[in-house]
């Protein structure tokens, strides 16, 4: 059976509610599927500053974000979760991880 957008209100009515009660914060990535139709996810590419912003006036808790680290290493995932108008909101906030200078072997500096 095909979804109708009426399927996808809990998410887009809670969007509608987040651009009014917080135009001034920093503009997401914004994401909403017909495989998960009460689902919102705003995401921020740009480091943590603007997750953290979300996440604070959402006043979602500290102790309430994931951590993860993906790609080899080389990305830092934070995640949190709250209900929101109806829809379940997700908030994703990646960051590269920055890698300091690793000493190098004692067989490197050898050859």
């Amino acid at each position: 059976m095909t979804l109708l957008l009426a399927g996808l209100d809990a998410p887009l009515r809670a969007l509608r509610l987040l651009a009014a009660d917080h135009p001034d914060l920093p503009a997401p990535v914004v994401s909403v599927s017909t495989i998960y139709p009460d689902r919102l996810e705003l995401s921020f590419h740009d480091g943590l500053g603007a997750f953290e912003t979300w996440r604070d006036a959402l006043r979602i808790a500290p102790d309430r974000v994931e951590h993860h680290v993906h790609a080899g290493g080389r990305t830092r995932v934070l995640t949190a979760g709250v209900e929101y108008a109806g829809a379940r909101l997700c908030l994703v906030g990646y960051a590269k991880v920055h890698v300091l200078v690793e000493e190098r072997s004692r067989a490197e500096v050898a050859s």
